[in-house]
C-alpha cells in the first residue's frame, strides 16, 4: 500500500502542499512483504485525525494504545521532569512514525514516556492496538510476516550493539555508519551503500559516544582508507572487504 496505490489519506489532501507526506503506514518496515489483500485489510483499520496547533496527540503517562504516521504538520515531543522542568526532546515531521513500540507487547499497555503536542495543524493516520489484534486474528499470515520483520529488526539492532561495543573508535564509527546505511540507504556499486540522509559530525558523535572533534579526525581516516566517500551531500559506505575509490 503506497500513495500511488491509492492511499486513503490522499482523499483528505490530494496535493503535496504544506509538507504532505507521500508515505503510507503500509510502507513501514514492520509491514514489509504483506500481500495486496493484507495491505487492504490494514488500510481498512486506519483512522485519520486532524489536530490543531497546541493539541496533544497523547500525553506523558497515558497508556500507549495507538501507532501514528504524521501525514502533515509538526509534532513536538517533550518530557516533564520530576523538578517540573519540561524537556523538549524532538520535533517530528511528515513521514515520521510515533508509537510503533506498541507492537512489541500486545498484552501490556505501556505508558507513553513523553507528551506529543502539535506545533501546527497536523494530520495523522494510524490504528489502535485493539484494531490491529482483531486484524491479525482474521489474517494470521500477516502476524507471521510481522514476526519475521521484527526478528530481522532485532538482528540489525544486535549488529549495531556489536558495532558500538568496538573499543577502537574507527571500527565503532565505521560499524555504525555501515548499519545506518544498510537500513536507511540504498545499495550502490561494488557492494557499497549510499546514504542520502545528511549526518553531521555532531550526530555521529552522539551515535558512537565520542566528541565531534574525534569524529572529524576518524572520518578523515575512513575516507583516506577508502571505507567511506562523499559525493556532494551523499555518504557512500563500502561493504566489508571492499575499498572505495578516492
Amino acid at each position: 500500500m503506497s500513495a500511488d496505490d491509492g492511499c486513503p489519506c490522499n482523499s483528505m489532501n490530494p496535493s503535496e502542499e504544506g509538507g504532505w507526506s507521500r508515505f503510507c503506514i503500509g510502507e513501514m518496515w514492520i509491514f514489509s512483504g504483506l500481500t495486496a489483500e493484507e495491505l487492504s485489510a490494514l488500510a481498512a483499520t486506519l483512522v485519520r485525525h486532524v489536530f490543531q496547533a497546541g493539541d496533544a496527540v497523547f500525553r506523558q503517562g497515558e497508556p500507549a494504545r495507538s501507532i501514528f504516521l504524521i501525514k502533515s504538520g509538526r509534532i513536538r515531543l517533550s518530557r516533564m521532569m520530576e523538578n517540573g522542568t519540561e524537556l523538549i526532546l524532538d520535533i517530528r515531521k511528515p513521514g515520521d512514525y510515533l508509537g510503533e513500540y506498541i507492537l512489541n507487547d500486545m498484552e501490556t499497555a505501556f505508558p507513553y514516556p513523553v507528551t506529543a503536542s502539535c506545533v501546527e495543524q497536523t494530520v495523522t493516520c494510524g490504528f489502535t492496538k485493539s484494531s490491529f489484534e482483531r486484524m491479525i486474528l482474521k489474517h494470521p499470515a500477516m502476524g507471521l510476516t510481522v514476526i519475521r520483520n521484527m526478528a530481522g529488526r532485532i538482528a540489525n539492532l544486535t549488529e549495531r550493539i556489536e558495532a558500538m561495543s568496538q573499543t577502537h573508535l574507527e571500527e565503532k564509527l565505521y560499524g555504525v555508519l555501515l548499519n545506518v546505511a544498510r537500513e536507511h540507504g540504498r545499495k550502490g556499486s561494488e557492494g557499497s551503500y549510499v546514504l542520502d540522509m545528511p549526518l553531521t559530525h555532531e550526530d555521529l558523535g552522539f551515535l558512537v559516544g565520542a566528541h565531534r572533534v574525534s569524529v572529524t579526525r576518524i572520518m578523515k581516516r575512513l575516507k583516506e582508507t577508502g571505507r567511506v566517500a562523499h559525493d556532494g551531500r551523499t555518504l557512500v559506505v563500502r561493504g566489508e572487504g571492499d575499498v572505495l575509490p578516492n
